[in-house]
């Protein structure tokens, strides 16, 4: 009997990536689902409601993948989040980088997918000195420094760095268990908060980018690692998760992404070059932001004010590209999609790219000030 076809595995794969993540950039530009904008309403003006947005896409991601989990529809621990190579200072420094990173750059990797189908030519520069820096801290002169240096300072957790094997380990019970006792209690605590606020209880929007960016990064692991999976590729005789770059069970992400989009542009006749799940999800971004933006009349051509902004963002794009590389993911990759897999290394990251960016802002608040 003929087991499953690889390469038709790999269109279905890519296929429901571009597809959820069209609905992502679409919602992701009605809503103004922007991190950067969530950390800059709170550190300037007080103002939580995207912060609480960004929280809500936390919560649900937890609880619908935690659910995945249990169900025994997906196994979260063949993602890279969770592995036991915990490389704390990668996570401190290219989250702090990253976060600086994107208020430079107006957003983060996702926002500037969503801005391009907008019409921001600027975030098209962010893009590309994002995945240039990108890839040169996967396989180039960054690269190197990263492995060489970065990773070094690292400890090994035997079971995994995620809480539920941690915790299984050390006190006992499941790790199904314990996966779905934390994400009851977290998840049920980030929407205890989420929702405390009337403001937030009235804003359809909030809700909306909140609920769909989290279903989106569930559905990426059941795209990814339920359909995707093969229990033995009949070309290596080994498990895989067809149309992934790392070759591992992927769910959103959007800085790799970017760099290998281009590498697959430039090398567009290399026939061992394919679509993977990252590249059409970076497309489908693009594509659903612009669906939304030319529907509702909202497309508008934007560049850039002078030679400084210019500046600014090419900075931001390549400090994101290291950044989200060293740390293996960016705000939606760790914060989110990492989050759900209640790794560590993800927690981690999330608070300094919040830190990253708050001070980043404190930074040009003073400097504006001290000009005035």
């Amino acid at each position: 009997m003929n087991g499953p076809d690889p390469a038709q595995l790999a269109r279905l794969v890519t296929a429901g990536a571009f597809l959820l993540a069209f609905i992502f950039g679409a919602v992701g530009n009605k809503t103004r689902f922007c991190t950067m904008g969530a950390v800059s309403d709170w550190v300037n003006m007080g103002d939580l409601g995207r912060m609480r947005m960004w929280l809500l896409a936390i919560a649900v991601a937890l609880l619908g993948s935690s659910a995945l989990q249990v169900a025994g529809v997906v196994d979260l621990s063949k993602s890279i989040y969770p592995g036991p190579n915990f490389t704390w200072l990668s996570y401190v420094l290219g989250g702090f980088l990253f976060g600086v990173g994107m208020t430079l750059g107006s957003g983060c990797g996702s926002k500037t997918l969503i801005r391009i189908g907008a019409g921001s030519l600027k975030s098209v520069i962010v893009y590309v000195f994002l995945g240039i820096a990108a890839y040169m801290t996967l396989r180039g002169l960054l690269g190197a420094f990263r492995v060489g240096v970065l990773e070094k300072a690292s400890l090994t957790l035997a079971p995994g760095q995620d809480l539920p094997s941690l915790l299984s380990a050390g006190l006992g019970w499941s790790k199904g268990a314990w996966t779905a006792a934390l994400a009851a209690v977290v998840g049920g605590a980030i929407l205890a908060f989420v929702y405390a606020s009337r403001e937030f209880r009235s804003s359809f929007d909030y809700t909306l980018g909140g609920v769909v960016t989290g279903l989106v990064v569930v559905g990426g692991w059941y795209v990814s690692g339920h359909l995707g999976h093969l229990a033995e590729d009949p070309n290596t005789l080994q498990e895989a998760f067809v149309a992934t770059n790392s070759g591992r069970m992927e769910s959103f992400s959007f800085v790799s992404p970017m760099a290998y989009t281009l590498d697959y542009l430039m090398l567009w006749t290399d026939k061992s070059k394919i679509i993977t799940y990252g590249i059409a999800s970076a497309a489908g971004v693009i594509a659903g932001s612009a669906a939304y933006a030319l529907a509702t009349r909202t497309f508008r051509w934007e560049g850039f004010r002078d030679a400084e902004d210019t500046a600014s963002h090419i900075i931001g794009g390549m400090l994101m590209g290291f950044g989200g590389i060293t740390a293996l993911g960016c705000t939606i990759g760790q914060a989110i999609s990492g989050v759900s897999t209640l790794a560590l290394g993800s927690i981690i990251t999330f608070v300094f790219i919040v830190l990253g960016s708050a001070t980043t802002m404190k930074l040009q608040y003073w400097r504006m000030a001290r000009e005035g």
